[in-house]
């Protein structure tokens, strides 16, 4: 269920150069590994990228599904692949976890979009407001 604060910034999958680039290299025996990679990504990866968080639907037929707070992300980390036209960023979390996303259409953006909005997340969260059962660290 989505907040109705909750404002979506990109729902959609890999990008599109990726799998062309990637059949242009299944033309050659060593580029099929990469083909077929590019065809699972393209059948079954969805990312959506909110304000909030981020889910990444993917795996095999698009059973596996991910959810996580940009409160829990500490460092972003990104390459540009396709010549630039797309990229892989890697969200390193507060537990020193890693969550990967592949082939992401204009990934500075969104790489911009997420840090900005991991800011004003942790500006507005002030710790020793902590109610309940949490504690403060």
């Amino acid at each position: 269920m989505i907040n109705i604060n909750e404002e979506t910034f990109y729902e959609g999958g890999p990008a599109q150069s990726d799998i062309i680039i990637n059949l242009f290299a299944g033309l050659t025996l060593l580029g099929l590994p990469f083909t077929f990679a590019a065809l699972v990504r393209a059948l079954w990866l969805r990312y959506k990228i909110t304000n909030k968080r981020i889910t990444i639907n993917g795996g095999w037929f698009g059973k596996n599904k991910t959810q996580l707070s940009l409160n829990n992300i500490e460092e972003i980390r990104s390459i540009p692949r396709g010549f630039g036209s797309y990229g892989d960023m890697v969200l390193i979390l507060n537990d020193g976890s890693k969550v990967e996303m592949k082939s992401l259409p204009l990934f500075r953006e969104k790489q911009n979009f997420i840090e900005e909005n991991m800011l004003k997340r942790s500006q507005t969260l002030n710790p020793n407001e902590v109610k309940g059962f949490a504690t403060k660290s």
